[in-house]
């Protein structure tokens, strides 16, 4: 059986990969993509999602949403991902238009028209849940979970106490977590330890065309140490296919929307403060070499 999911993201090299991976893996069914600004300008990300969907010959709707956050000033990463948020490789210029609705519309089309769970991913900001949710709440019993890339327990990667998609709109992000859907949080905790190792995106070029794509952004991709490269959002795609791999604990997770430490996710660990109530699984610990062999095996099986 497929997993139906929807992606919300703002390519961005690793989103960039966590798309390949949605679109070419047989048990994901990728519905729709919408794009944020987050990474890079919506414009620059909408693109950047549209030339991986003319990358794979596929047919996959692609809808522009958010410009900016819903009241903080909008702050980009192009520090990292380049100015143009997929730098490295020459894609197509032919590319398929966006819809002709915005994220939110077609979001809330594609939830409303289904029979079957969707599963939301998100792993840019998450503004364009915030307002689907503010605009038309009754998708949320529509709604099977939400696989979110963000937030993490201790250390950020934007502040020291906030990860980027969080801090990029925390008041988004607040709304998402007060939902009442079922989150799996996906943040720094486990995705700064399964970084693809610098051995591996060598091997990438090697593989196949989908992996010289691949090879060739990554090598661009500022989130880079001496072991390697961090590919946050993709966590999100290895813990739909395999979540034994991921450990999680259940707990209440608060985000932070003022003052110095804006953006940081607050999980009650000690199931302190909420009566015993939880919101969120939060990913805590990971299978770094059983990520960085899937990831391969992924690559490797795509055909052209």
């Amino acid at each position: 059986m497929t997993i139906k999911i929807l992606m919300d993201t703002d390519p961005g090299i690793d989103d960039a990969a966590a798309l390949t991976m949605a679109i070419n893996d047989p048990k994901i069914d990728l519905k729709l993509i919408t794009t944020v600004a987050g990474n890079v300008t919506v414009d620059k990300t909408t693109k950047n999602a549209l030339k991986i969907v003319r990358f794979f010959n596929q047919d996959i709707p692609v809808a522009a949403g958010a410009e900016q956050p819903l009241f903080k000033d909008f702050e980009d990463a192009a520090r990292i991902h380049g100015e143009s948020g997929m730098p490295g490789y020459d894609f197509p210029e032919d590319l398929p238009k966006p819809l002709n609705k915005t994220a939110v519309e077609a979001l809330h089309d594609e939830i409303m028209a289904s029979n079957d769970p969707i599963t939301l991913v998100p792993t840019g900001s998450y503004t364009n849940i915030a307002l689907l949710f503010s605009e038309y709440p009754e998708v949320k019993s529509h709604i099977d979970r939400i696989v979110a890339m963000g937030g993490a327990l201790g250390k950020g990667n934007m502040t020291s106490a906030a990860e980027f998609n969080v801090f990029t709109d925390p008041d988004a992000a607040a709304i998402v977590y007060k939902s009442g859907i079922p989150i799996v949080m996906v943040g720094l905790d486990i995705t700064m330890k399964a970084l693809l190792t610098n051995e591996n995106i060598e091997k990438l070029q090697h593989l196949n065309e989908a992996g010289q794509m691949l090879h060739d952004i990554i090598i661009n991709d500022g989130d880079h140490n001496d072991k390697g490269s961090a590919m946050h959002d993709v966590n999100t795609i290895f813990y739909l296919l395999h979540p034994e791999a991921i450990k999680t604990e259940d707990m209440w997770v608060d985000v932070v929307t003022q003052g110095p430490a804006i953006g940081e996710t607050v999980g009650d660990i000690r199931g302190a403060y909420h009566n015993g109530k939880t919101n969120a699984k939060v990913s805590v610990d990971i299978d770094d070499q059983a990520f960085n062999d899937w990831f391969m095996e992924e690559v490797k099986n795509i055909k052209m």
